[in-house]
């Protein structure tokens, strides 16, 4: 269904820009106008049809008023720092994530060889100093 006929089966003039609120609200009103299970039985298969267009003008209305998703027709852009800048903003965490965790790695293990080293260095070299360990 185009546009122009959708709008003008909701109730809006062609030309105008209607909101998500005012497409729902005139959806609505259609609805209820027009479902199958209001009108008696020999009416049915027309409020029935008329029930399905309405259902594809909103539908036809709905897609037309979604905000597009800044991904959408973009490409994802790598700036120099080698940061992937998708959805307008750049995503450092992914960055940084891997080289703090390098950093706790060589700390933790820096510290273990460390305290092999001095155990290693106290038992060779024992102190008599009562206050020393």
């Amino acid at each position: 269904m185009q546009r122009g006929a959708a709008k003008k089966l909701l109730g809006f003039s062609p030309n105008s820009r209607p909101t998500l609120s005012q497409i729902k609200a005139a959806y609505r009103r259609k609805v209820l106008e027009s479902h199958p299970d209001l009108f008696p039985a020999h009416e049915k298969s027309q409020a029935e049809s008329k029930f399905k267009q309405v259902s594809e003008a909103y539908s036809c209305l709905q897609e037309g008023t979604r905000f597009r998703s800044p991904m959408e027709g973009t490409y994802v852009r790598v700036v120099r720092t080698g940061v992937p800048t998708g959805y307008g903003r750049s995503n450092r965490t992914l960055v940084k994530t891997p080289f703090v965790l390098l950093v706790l790695g060589i700390v933790s293990f820096g510290g273990l060889n460390a305290t092999r080293a001095y155990k290693r260095q106290k038992e060779a070299y024992p102190s008599h100093n009562p206050f020393l360990p």
